[in-house]
């Protein structure tokens, strides 16, 4: 029943759900308590009362003595207890309840002796109040939302408290009940009861409904609000900037990723690839290839084909032609696919490394790259750069004979044969 929030980008990242448990919280003090009437006193009758001893003797135990508490014991003496009073019946149906609540695993006997504790409203004020309190809490873990709701309300008018945990069951409660619309007003003013103490829980039922109803610039807010107030939780650090992608705010996403990063919190791989995707979308591809050459290299980020490709364009955007040339090299070896190598050759070409331009240039050849003629044009260009004119001769006519590169190809054949000429080179 305890579900994790949680964001995914690439819808922005998975589906959030919810996180609230229901112990652990900081008790915040009663609010709105109104005067009430003093309830009679009543006491348990007293063969009742002797039978109640006897048992709350073998729930307590007696650590001097060496005696263990036995709430089975317990149980079984409150059961064998037949109340015939009013009174009575609601006061040890109570005790049973809580018997069967102690234990574990008896929520529905818990429940069922609960109802009839409170029914004829009879109790002490005080056993009363933790009575209501108590049915509603057991309806949550066995999903009894609706009827939960009714028991923490009735609790909160019979008190006239109202404390934090309870305003977020009770928006816990609209969640489970689908009812997304309902979940903000008791979040709220869990937020308010919690005080200079803030719990995270309201918050994520407030994310959690602004997100599902689509109210994406809503959830910012909150998400906003939630990082300055728990500063140190990477959830949220990683939580915020997605949500910005979602409103198409990319810088201040961009910035408070980098600012997660920066703090050590980006430890997956699809956190490192967004921000990096985000510098590129920036146009900062250097910061790009250096975030993604970093985390390939530590394994962070696997060095596989597609991720290789986008360091190589980072790279390449950035201007560093090598750097560029060589993962495209690595990436040409690790798939075999010749428009790799082609791009590898170009890039080398473009750096003056002719000769590793050529052989790259060549692979691409032997694995049947389309435009071919481009291709054989280019071998050409880095053949005359080295002076081997015979070589740049060769590369030049083979790429005369593609139409797509004729024209051009002709021009630097002129080239290649003055050049030759005045090298007194045999072509």
């Amino acid at each position: 029943m305890l579900k994790k929030l949680s964001t995914s980008l690439v819808v922005a990242t998975s589906l959030l759900v919810v996180q609230v448990p229901f112990s652990d919280y900081a008790v915040a003090a009663g609010v709105g308590a109104e005067e009430k009437k003093k309830r009679p006193t009543h006491l348990v009758g007293p063969n009742i009362g002797k039978k109640v001893q006897k048992a709350f003797e073998l729930y307590a135990g007696n650590e001097e003595e060496g005696i263990e508490s036995d709430l089975q014991g317990a149980l079984a003496v409150l059961l064998e207890i037949d109340a015939s009073k009013t009174f009575d019946k609601a006061y040890v149906s109570r005790f049973i309840a809580v018997m069967y609540a102690t234990i574990g695993d008896n929520e529905e006997n818990a429940i069922k002796y609960l109802k009839l504790a409170v029914e004829p409203d009879i109790l002490s004020e005080v056993d009363h109040g933790e009575a209501l309190k108590l049915l509603a809490d057991l309806q949550m873990q066995i999903k009894d939302f609706k009827s939960a709701l009714a028991n923490y309300y009735a609790w909160m008018e019979f008190t006239g408290k109202s404390d934090g945990p309870t305003f977020v069951k009770i928006a816990q409660a609209h969640y489970e009940m689908k009812q997304l619309d309902k979940i903000i007003e008791p979040a709220d003013k869990a937020i308010a009861a919690f005080g200079d103490k803030p719990n995270q829980n309201p918050y994520i039922l407030k994310v959690t409904s602004y997100y599902e109803r689509k109210k994406y610039k809503d959830a910012v807010k909150t998400l906003e609000t939630v990082i300055q107030l728990f500063p140190e939780n990477k959830q949220w650090w990683t939580q915020l900037p997605m949500f910005y992608l979602l409103i198409e705010d990319y810088k201040k996403g961009a910035y408070t990723l980098e600012m997660a990063y920066k703090k050590g919190f980006l430890d997956k791989e699809s956190q490192i690839k967004t921000l990096a995707s985000l510098y590129s979308q920036l146009e900062v591809p250097y910061k790009a290839a250096l975030l993604l050459e970093k985390h390939i290299a530590s394994g962070l980020v696997k060095r596989d084909d597609q991720n290789l490709s986008s360091l190589a364009n980072a790279w390449h955007s950035a201007q560093h032609i090598d750097k560029a040339a060589k993962y495209y090299g690595e990436l040409a070896k690790m798939t075999s696919e010749a428009k790799h190598y082609r791009k590898q050759g170009m890039l080398l070409k473009q750096d003056e490394q002719f000769t590793k331009a050529v052989s790259a240039l060549n692979k691409a050849l032997d694995l049947n790259i389309d435009d071919q003629g481009k291709i054989h044009m280019s071998i050409a260009e880095c053949y005359y750069y080295l002076e081997d004119y015979k070589k740049a001769y060769t590369a030049i006519q083979k790429a005369i004979k593609d139409p797509s590169s004729r024209k051009y190809a002709q021009g630097w054949k002129t080239y290649i044969v003055d050049a030759a000429k005045r090298k007194n080179v045999s072509i």
